[in-house]
């Protein structure tokens, strides 16, 4: 069986996309959640005793060990259907799209990290980079839904490409983020996935706080309100 080794659900973004990949699509595995360590490079230390970058997500698999999202999810593929779209037009579309979110939107994470117990109200004045970050995505998700015919990215069935968007539909439920009516829409429909259900009820029910993505929360804007228990 696979094992997953993953982080806080609360604000691991990399860890829910090969999480939801595998949720959604019926596939077994195992769930090895260890929390980010406190303290400078403390996490990175203690991610090493099962990834060979020190990062999460992971993927062990018999002898295999496979680190980094985009590489679990080609692993995926190798042995699943339909992790990417059968047709060689969706599926270019819908890999160009996971690696332009894999390597891009730097503003969007910098300036709204995912932090997925939390309510906040950004200040008024955001910066042009985050404001087009926030114009690609709507543009990149009425291109997929306009040109597969939706309800997802590319086409009837939920795949990859939607797997490394649904950390920015936690985003937008977080920060309030302003899309357009279609890409709103498919931003609702990834926040009502059973799975993703499932992570965000499993994220407000931890306790551990790392304090570098609370500052970043903090410094972020104004918080609305915190759902999640009391931290331990």
């Amino acid at each position: 069986m696979y094992e997953l080794y993953i982080a806080n659900k609360n604000y691991s973004s990399w860890s829910l996309r090969p999480w939801l990949l595998l949720s959604e699509r019926g596939i077994a595995f195992r769930e090895r959640l260890v929390p980010f360590a406190q303290g400078d490079g403390t996490s990175w230390h203690a991610f090493r005793a099962f990834s060979p970058n020190g990062k999460v997500p992971c993927l062990h698999h018999g002898n295999a060990v496979v680190w980094d999202s985009l590489a679990i999810v080609e692993y995926l593929a190798e042995r699943h259907p339909d992790v990417w779209p059968s047709d060689p037009s969706a599926r270019a579309w819908a890999r160009c799209a996971a690696a332009e979110m894999h390597s891009g939107f730097a503003a969007l994470r910098g300036h709204c990290g995912m932090n997925c117990g939390v309510r906040i109200r950004l200040p008024e004045d955001l910066p042009a980079a985050l404001h087009a970050d926030i114009a690609r995505i709507d543009e990149l998700w009425n291109e997929g839904l306009n040109r597969f015919g939706g309800p997802f990215l590319a086409g009837a069935a939920f795949g990859a490409a939607d797997a490394f968007f649904a950390p920015v539909a936690f985003r937008v439920q977080t920060y309030g983020l302003a899309l357009g009516d279609a890409a709103g829409a498919y931003a609702g429909r990834l926040l009502e996935l059973p799975a993703m259900r499932r992570w965000h009820a499993d994220a407000l029910q931890e306790t551990w706080r790392d304090p570098e993505h609370e500052r970043e929360a903090e410094q972020s804007g104004t918080l609305l309100r915190d759902l999640r228990v009391a931290a331990g």
